[in-house]
């Protein structure tokens, strides 16, 4: 994929978003990509999310093979959203929000470089969002420097279908990791409610 793409996809489920509009793609890393996914499942104006893998070399990267942390890529969440419902500032800030942006060893309990932070700019307006926005939460952030890179999208893997929307199809072991992980606690930690 090519950076400035722009996608026109049909929204299957009605997110708000008609039919045929010109969508765009935002590509995000925070960690444990269902719990990512999570957080940009009902947002108004995201017309599809799917987790999967960006970021390293290796073409069509299995589950196992990302966790080994030896590939190069993170477990991302691309998202198709509709920029007349929905700003690429107010979903970085949805970003922003569901991830520690201090800790650079991965996210939460999920260490190792496969949950490494990133924002995978698509356009150079996105990169320029990204930089600023990022900017503005190191002048607020008295915790650390803020850890997350902006880095130019590569080619997005998606991951195994029984990943996709994992909270949904494993309601109480996703429940079981996420209370477990840490993430809840330390977000409001961070962020207050």
């Amino acid at each position: 994929m090519s950076i400035g793409t722009v996608c026109f996809f049909a929204n299957a489920e009605g997110k708000g978003s008609s039919g045929g509009e010109r969508l765009e793609r935002a590509t995000f890393a925070g960690g444990c990509f269902w719990c990512v996914q999570h957080a940009f499942d009902h947002v108004f104006g995201v017309a599809t999310t799917k987790v999967g893998f960006t970021g390293g070399d290796k073409k069509n990267p299995t589950y196992e093979e990302v966790s080994t942390g030896t590939t190069g890529h993170v477990e991302a969440l691309q998202i198709t959203y509709d920029p007349k419902e929905i700003s690429y500032k107010k979903i970085l800030d949805i970003y922003w929000h569901s991830i520690d942006p201090i800790q650079s060893d991965g996210q939460f309990c999920d260490i190792g470089p496969q949950y490494r932070p990133i924002i995978f700019y698509h356009s150079e307006e996105q990169r320029r969002l990204a930089e600023r926005s990022k900017k503005e939460l190191q002048k607020s952030q008295q915790n650390g420097p803020i850890s997350v890179e902006i880095l130019p999208a590569k080619t997005f893997y998606p991951a195994e279908d029984y990943h996709q929307e994992y909270y949904k199809k494993s309601p109480i072991r996703y429940k079981f990791y996420r209370d477990n992980s840490g993430r809840d606690k330390r977000l409001k930690e961070i962020w207050g409610k």
